[in-house]
């Protein structure tokens, strides 16, 4: 779990460094820190929020308890990242292509470890697991509505690099996580 919240810290960071965004309540916190200046990482925390309850009624407590920690890392790690690693400047592209592969193999992980990084998270996992959906494809359909939005709040090329980022996030989850495949238990 240590390692898949490093890998989706990173992304963001690098997302957040490029003006970029993606799907879900990371997606979301990026685009209220663009637009209201305050930390991603409260952000991130505070959308999360509500989704814990579906989280226990729904997965059970120790997904859930897994989860509310995931949450606390990604907000505490990419929060502490720029003090730790020196990024002065990241081509858009490469960040789309990186922070997506990135961040869409840290919740890979964590899927495999019945724990998530929240929000849409929580309910694609439980799509998947209860209705057959492919939480990857789930995913994308959320994270277009996101993206969408994200035309009111950054420019044309940073949102086209965004979309490109969530695809490679998406096709990992989608392509990579299939039920019963390489499920560990801890």
């Amino acid at each position: 779990m240590l390692i898949g919240t490093m890998l989706v810290s990173l992304g963001i960071v690098l997302y957040a460094h490029a003006t970029l965004t993606t799907g879900s309540t990371a997606g979301l916190a990026l685009l209220l820190q663009y637009g209201t200046g305050l930390p991603f990482g409260w952000l991130f925390f505070a959308i999360n929020l509500p989704f814990y309850a579906l989280a226990v009624l729904r997965m059970g407590w120790p997904f859930a308890i897994k989860t509310f920690v995931c949450v606390g890392l990604v907000s505490y790690f990419s929060a502490h990242i720029p003090d730790w690693l020196d990024i002065a400047a990241v081509a858009p592209l490469y960040a789309a292509l990186a922070g997506g592969g990135l961040i869409g193999l840290g919740i890979l992980s964590l899927f495999r470890h019945k724990a998530s990084v929240g929000g849409i998270n929580i309910l694609a996992l439980y799509l998947q697991e209860n209705f057959g959906i492919r939480a990857g494809y789930f995913q994308l359909g959320v994270d277009a509505l996101i993206l969408l939005a994200a035309f009111f709040v950054l420019p044309l090329d940073r949102v086209l690099y965004s979309i490109l980022g969530a695809v490679v996030l998406n096709l990992i989850i989608a392509i990579n996580h299939k039920p019963g495949r390489y499920v560990g238990f801890s």
